[in-house]
């Protein structure tokens, strides 16, 4: 076997892409150093947050979104000898001699068809038929997903196997310094509740910044779904608690930053942007809650990752979530504001209960290694090839 893994999406551009590709071909390396490992790489691009493994390169200077890569992939997939071709994209060749095996993250663009041009989900669309067609088997990183690909593009369920995700080993439980330096860094709080992640619509930021307003603006009633914003909301200056939002901006979505402004909320919701990878399990670490209030996620990577750093986790109720969080996390509708809230308040006002939350999701997370999504990766490529002879 030569294995060339297209890692052309290891770019700032593919946070979560990129992040799968590279941890996954670096885990191939490692349970199978015999193997032949190529990557295709587009050496015009570089990635300021990932490190690709020392593996040979194929130099691919032609982006995922070009139509020359139709004919300029298979040409360097052919003169380097390859005997299988990982996509983890489907914006791939779909036409080439190379037996093909395609990664599925999610179905967005079919799932929630408000936030999308009729323009981008057609071609969303037609290219996922033509890269499904192409590969002769798909991995989806979440049942979730599996039941997806079925509900929109009839996939026969023995060509999918589901292989789900992992946190990288450097997401662990980390030392008071550590954290204090890079709170620090960002200048924020000692206590706060965080979000890693994008400011995309699905991600649902501007009910979580509805819900952090009852939250910092006082909570009557008790149990989920009874809280209330007093007529005359006033901050509790006794509550330096904030709510930190972390990770790539996308400035075509700015509601929720122009909510939180509106709302009063500018002392109390900080947006701090990107943060360096070296930086996040100290992040996740100091976090008082971490909270992941998205309406779909192909696996939630960031879930798993807070839980391995022992940091409680709420999030949301739907798509792939209750399978990666398990029993660990407190789980709620996310299209339920004032659930939200009362879910927030309770696992802050409640240590005993976040103790729990925190043993629960570090044993959760013990049950994903990218050392088993390696292995059973590795299961698909023979099965692959054994079925082309």
């Amino acid at each position: 076997m030569h294995l060339v893994i297209d890692v052309r999406t290891a770019t700032d551009h593919f946070p979560g892409i990129g992040r799968y590709i590279v941890s996954l071909a670096s885990a191939l390396a490692q349970v199978s150093p015999d193997l032949s490992i190529s990557l295709l790489d587009d050496t015009s691009v570089s990635s300021t947050h990932l490190t690709l493994p020392e593996l040979p390169r194929i130099a691919c200077p032609v982006s995922p979104f070009s139509i020359l890569q139709q004919w300029i992939v298979p040409k360097k997939l052919r003169k380097a000898g390859a005997t299988l071709y990982h996509s983890p994209y489907y914006l791939m060749p779909y036409f080439s001699w190379v037996p093909t095996v395609l990664t599925c993250h999610d179905l967005i663009p079919l799932v929630y068809p408000q936030y999308f041009t009729s323009g981008q989900r057609l071609i969303f669309r037609l290219a996922h038929i033509l890269a499904l067609k192409a590969a002769r088997k798909v991995i989806a990183v979440s049942h979730a997903t599996k039941a997806d690909l079925i509900r929109y593009f009839s996939v026969d369920p023995q060509r999918i196997a589901v292989i789900p995700e992992a946190a990288d080993t450097c997401f662990q439980p980390q030392l008071p310094d550590r954290i204090a330096a890079v709170l620090r860094k960002y200048a924020l709080p000692e206590k706060y509740v965080l979000y890693v992640g994008s400011n995309k619509p699905h991600k649902n930021l501007q009910r979580l910044i509805e819900a952090w307003k009852i939250v910092s603006f006082g909570i009557r009633g008790s149990g989920l779904g009874i809280c209330q914003i007093p007529q005359s909301p006033v901050p509790n200056p006794q509550s330096p608690i904030k709510l930190v939002i972390a990770g790539h901006w996308d400035e075509r979505y700015p509601e929720a930053k122009k909510l939180s402004e509106e709302s009063g909320l500018k002392d109390k919701v900080l947006f701090i942007g990107p943060v360096e990878d070296f930086d996040l399990p100290a992040l996740y670490s100091g976090a008082q809650l971490f909270v992941f209030p998205s309406l779909y996620e192909g696996f939630g990577l960031p879930v798993i990752e807070a839980m391995a750093c022992g940091v409680p986790v709420l999030c949301s109720s739907v798509s792939s979530l209750p399978e990666v969080a398990g029993d660990a996390a407190l789980l709620v509708d996310p299209q339920d504001v004032a659930t939200l809230a009362t879910a927030i308040s309770q696992v802050l006002t409640d240590d005993g209960l976040r103790g729990q939350m925190r043993e629960k999701g570090l044993r959760q997370s013990a049950q994903f290694s990218w050392k088993r999504t390696a292995q059973e990766t590795l299961k698909v490529y023979t099965g692959v090839l054994t079925s082309e002879r």
